[in-house]
């Protein structure tokens, strides 16, 4: 089986999402990358996968696959699949890649690896190295099935590295089969977004069930900002409807590597932490000394969050001079 290692390229907000060039990048440094993009995408989205690794691109921007749910995409990429046999196939860990992955896996009766941190091809199968309590250890899993091997990668497990390919273009069909269209989409709603989006944000300022109710939040807000970084927020948060899902960061949201991580009234629970740990520096606030989070802290800060991120407050604003 040659070594080709295929992307299914996701786009987002009319961009193509960071996942995506993460995973090219990866599928570059094990192989040769080649990309799978279905649907509407930017006029610069080809030579956005090609710079960062696609030396190939199956393309159809039939309005199919923006209309209907799923189906057509597995359809699409099985017969891809059953057509080029590439070594692995790699798919963010997101709801579309989700589905699609169940299905291709049910239909070539193969298995999957989902929660993928890191892989390598190792005696001419894959080797997949997943994460596990807050990265506190590695688990190493491999498919024994042949044919495609089919990988969910979860965010921020790979650099994006600019690796720049001319890509080779080959436009495909679009499936014809009735049974494609059982899932129609009937509305899209856009969710408007404020200031900077906490997956690519340099700071992030999270909160915890520390501060006791959604207003308190206000002030973490305030700080996000005067740093120009994002708001997140442990799942208890979210579970609480202080703050939206969109903000959760940890293993059952999203997965953030800023520069600077700030932890207020956070505890420091291992799911938590799996969606953090890889902070470059963490700063936590909490008033028990023995919080867990401390363990995983640069610098710790024993102390009442109502009155320590209010103090800093002023202090930087101070210096900003405001």
């Amino acid at each position: 089986m040659a070594d080709f290692i295929w992307v299914y390229a996701e786009v987002v907000e009319e961009q193509i999402t960071p996942t995506t060039l993460e995973m090219l990048s990866k599928a570059a440094e094990l192989g040769t990358a080649e990309a799978v993009l279905l649907g509407a995408a930017p006029e610069a989205a080809i030579a956005k996968l090609g710079e960062y690794g696609a030396s190939k691109i199956y393309r159809s921007a039939d309005p199919i696959f923006r209309d209907y749910l799923t189906l057509p995409a597995v359809e699409a990429i099985a017969g891809l699949i059953e057509k080029h046999k590439p070594a692995v196939m790699l798919f963010a860990s997101t709801y579309d890649g989700r589905d699609i992955v169940a299905a291709l896996s049910a239909r070539f009766d193969s298995g999957a690896i989902a929660d993928v941190g890191d892989v390598v091809l190792k005696d001419g199968s894959v080797e997949a190295t997943i994460p596990a309590l807050g990265g506190s250890y590695q688990n190493t899993s491999t498919l024994v099935s042949p044919g495609t091997k089919l990988l969910l990668v979860k965010p921020k497990s790979f650099e994006a590295m600019p690796r720049p390919q001319t890509p080779a273009v080959e436009e495909i069909p679009a499936p014809a089969s009735p049974e494609t269209k059982k899932v129609r989409v009937t509305e899209r709603v856009t969710v408007k977004a404020e200031g900077p989006q906490l997956e690519g944000s340099n700071i992030v300022v999270a909160g915890g069930r520390g501060l006791k109710s959604s207003e308190h939040f206000e002030m973490l807000r305030q700080l996000a900002e005067l740093l120009g970084g994002a708001v997140g927020a442990t799942r208890a948060v979210v579970d609480a409807g202080w703050v939206p899902y969109s903000l959760q960061v940890g293993q059952t949201g999203k997965t953030v590597k800023p520069n600077i991580y700030i932890a207020c009234g956070i505890s420091g629970a291992v799911q938590h932490l799996a969606g953090m740990k890889a902070s470059k520096t963490i700063i936590s606030i909490n008033k028990d000394p023995e919080a867990p989070i401390f363990k995983f802290s640069d610098l710790g800060v024993v102390g009442d969050v109502f009155k320590v991120v209010p103090q800093l407050i002023e202090e930087i604003k101070k210096k900003k001079g405001k």
